[in-house]
């Protein structure tokens, strides 16, 4: 996990400065800083939106007398989104946006359940009183 975390934290930033260097060179430096602005409003923008969606949903729910375990991911997945697109770059920007938009969450949710339930059968641990 540490290892993941350091690969994140070196190579990602020097993906993203190499792909605006090379896009600054294609379309203009003040053109890349623009569309990094602009995806950082429609980012927030996005956001914002869904997540006052989702915590509406999730008020719903508990008035409901359900538990929100799903709106509550689609929170996370928001907030992370929301972290993301406060990074200046291209990658993070798509992945930002990606998990924004409610199909591609969707999806990513999925993957996400599963991921929790196959760790959770894999370390299973017996709380009965013996």
């Amino acid at each position: 996990m540490l290892f993941k975390l350091i690969l994140a934290f070196t190579l990602l930033p020097i993906a993203e400065i190499y792909l605006l260097i090379k896009l600054g060179g294609f379309i203009g430096a003040f053109n890349t800083i623009l569309i990094v602005i602009v995806t950082a409003i429609v980012g927030g923008y996005l956001a914002r939106s869904e997540s006052t969606r989702t915590f509406a949903q999730i008020r719903l729910n508990l008035d409901q007398g359900k538990i929100p375990t799903d709106n509550l991911l689609d929170a996370l997945l928001i907030f992370i989104a929301g972290a993301v697109l406060l990074t200046p770059g291209f990658i993070t920007d798509i992945v930002g946006l990606l998990l924004l938009i409610p199909i591609t969450r969707k999806h990513i949710k999925s993957l996400l359940r599963k991921k929790f339930e196959h760790k959770i059968q894999r370390q299973y641990i017996d709380i009965t009183p013996s």
